[in-house]
């Protein structure tokens, strides 16, 4: 069972990089929650590794910004509300909820 848990890491781990080299991609103003909520939901559907692959990548991902924030604008509370924001949509998408909820009007239909 542990190496299907490991192939369901790696694919997941694979889901989140698609998603985000089409958020960078794309480039499109607005469409970051949704780039995670997909990331998320493509992984979560590759079962519990995959689920466990979009947490640990999603909660690094944020916990390094925050350093950086810090950083760079000190303790001003600067992109807290974005990061949380941010981790709602991971979680929407790990939860099994339809990513399309963040989708902003416009994005080309290819994401």
């Amino acid at each position: 069972e542990w190496y299907s848990f490991l192939g369901e890491a790696a694919q997941g781990a694979w889901d989140m990089w698609r998603a985000y080299s089409d958020m960078r991609e794309a480039n499109y103003i607005g469409a970051d929650k949704y780039f995670h909520a997909r990331g998320n939901y493509d992984a979560a559907q590759r079962g519990p590794g995959g689920a466990w692959a979009a947490k640990v990548i999603s909660d690094a991902r944020e916990n390094s910004q925050r350093v950086t924030d810090f950083f760079r604008h000190g303790n001003s509370g600067h992109g807290a509300e974005d990061s949380k924001a941010d981790q709602e949509a991971n979680e929407w998408g790990r939860s099994g909820k339809d990513p399309n909820h963040y989708r902003p009007e416009g994005l080309p239909d290819k994401y």
